[in-house]
């Protein structure tokens, strides 16, 4: 046996002795007259020693057996079976208590339902209890509104209110703890001063003493966990080895049964997040999803296992098993922004231009020729790809390789399958440039000779002037009449 779930207790016959060895020391004392036999007035029942011993004005009472309701004066309705079946109780009303000890304590108490032997044992004046197994609320004392049903069931219970314990040692431990519920052998059997939680199945939140507002349905669900709190296990061994991790939630066989302090987890399907241990603010969906994190956090794992240490990572899908995706939403949207590529592996991101992402940058020269010997096309895909039959335009793969291989991305079977059409441009640019450079020296050239001319031109001009301006002189001189000398 668990040894939470020994006796703890002194063995309430030789307590029971010990009172009614008391009583012998007393003056000889008569209850009811005739001795027990059967029915009284104030329709009071009483067989058995000694029962209903002290009864003064308490009415509708039922005491079978020895010293049952030895103490009762003025309570009504209490129904008492078993020897020493609430022995100790006095104005306590409504109680009902079936096997040895049952309720033994119960002065004031009212509402309350034990059966079974030391059932609410030392109970006082808790109320509204119900208690049903050996040593079901044993330590009971002031502590209402609590069910407990099975051998040890919330057997340490004092003062917790609210709290409903049912199989074999559920809540045994539990003292001032409120508001559970434990449904299962040994479920939450160390809680202690624990709110609020619910553990439903063999061993779930078995380990749990201080944590609060925790949900485990399943065998062993949840079974390490101590001080964490807001953790939802639903699954055989979900969440087994949660300590002090907390708002953790697995539902399924054995998911997130590694976790021990990590919090903030959400996994889903058969052994998802099964590895996790201090990866926190994960989720996975999905059989097996995740289930390769370890200490990773803000993953989003669907359909896929993950890799062990990896963090602020989304893998939906698995290679080889989904070969199609369709995502609503993004043909017709508008919106602005880059171009997302994706890589062999399946990953999207944007391809990077600094050159701090760049190793061996140098001018691309004459690599971009390969252009030259590329056959651009008209085509129309096939009908299951393209039904409407749009006419396309750009290049085939195949006729690309030919020209220049590293210009086409290859498929899974290493097979040609697309073109690389940003790298075709990057390289029409670089040929357009070194066009352009071509055209910007050739017009450089001509305006230097278009100068060139211009000079020559003025120049010519101005000797034309002047060969113009000496012939007039000439013609002028030619043209003046000749002056005879007087006097010769």
């Amino acid at each position: 046996m668990h040894p939470l779930i020994q006796l703890k207790k002194a063995t309430p016959i030789f307590v029971i002795a010990s009172m009614l060895a008391c009583f012998g020391l007393a003056p000889i004392a008569q209850a009811v007259s005739p001795p027990p036999d059967g029915g009284y007035p104030n329709n009071n029942t009483a067989e058995g020693e000694d029962a209903l011993f002290s009864l003064t004005t308490g009415g509708a009472n039922t005491a079978t057996g020895a010293s049952a309701l030895f103490g009762n004066t003025t309570g009504n309705d209490n129904t008492a079976t078993g020897s020493g079946a609430l022995v100790s109780n006095t104005t306590g009303g409504s109680n009902t208590a079936t096997g040895a000890s049952a309720l033994f304590a119960n002065t004031t108490g009212s509402d309350n339902t034990a059966t079974g032997a030391f059932a609410l044992q030392f109970d006082t004046t808790g109320g509204s209890n119900t208690a049903n197994g050996f040593e079901a609320l044993f330590d009971n004392i002031t502590g209402n509104d609590n069910t407990a049903t099975g051998a040890f069931a919330l057997e340490s219970n004092t003062t917790g209110n609210d709290n409903t314990a049912t199989g074999s040692a559920a809540l045994v431990s539990n003292t001032t703890g409120g508001s559970n519920t434990a449904n299962g052998f040994e479920a939450l059997m160390s809680n202690t001063t624990g709110i609020d939680n619910t553990a439903t199945g063999v061993l779930a939140l078995e380990s749990n003493t201080t944590g609060n507002d925790n949900t485990a349905t399943g065998s062993a669900a949840l079974l390490s966990n101590t001080t964490g709190g807001s953790n939802t296990a639903n699954g055989f061994l979900a969440l087994l080895s949660n300590t002090t991790g907390g708002s953790n939630t697995a539902n399924g066989f054995e998911a997130l049964e590694s976790n021990t302090t990590g919090s903030g987890n959400t996994a889903n399907g058969f052994q998802a997040l099964f590895h996790n241990t201090i990866g926190s603010n994960n989720i996975a969906l999905g059989s097996s999803a995740g289930s390769t994190l370890t200490i990773g956090s803000n993953n989003i794992d669907i359909g896929n296992v993950g890799v062990a240490a990896e963090s602020a990572t989304i893998r939906i899908g698995t290679v080889g098993a989904q070969t199609k995706t369709f995502i609503a939403g993004i043909h017709g949207a508008v919106v602005t922004g880059v171009a997302v590529k994706v890589n062999v592996a399946g990953q999207l991101g944007v391809a990077p231009s600094s050159k701090r992402f760049k190793d061996e940058i140098r001018p691309m020269g004459k690599s971009s020729e390969a252009i030259f010997g590329l056959n651009p096309v008209t085509f129309r895909y096939k009908k299951e790809l393209d039904p409407e039959g749009i006419p396309q335009f750009g290049l085939v793969a195949e006729d690309v390789e030919k020209v220049n291989p590293d210009l086409v991305g290859m498929d899974n079977d290493g097979k040609p399958y697309t073109v690389r059409y940003d790298a075709v441009n990057t390289m029409l640019l670089n040929e357009f440039l070194k066009e352009h450079c071509k055209v910007e020296s050739l017009e450089k050239a001509m305006a230097e000779q278009q100068k060139e001319n211009a000079a020559m031109r003025a120049m010519l001009k101005e000797q034309a002037a002047q060969i113009q301006q000496v012939s007039a002189q000439l013609e002028v001189s030619r043209s003046a009449p000749k002056v005879a000398d007087r006097n010769y």
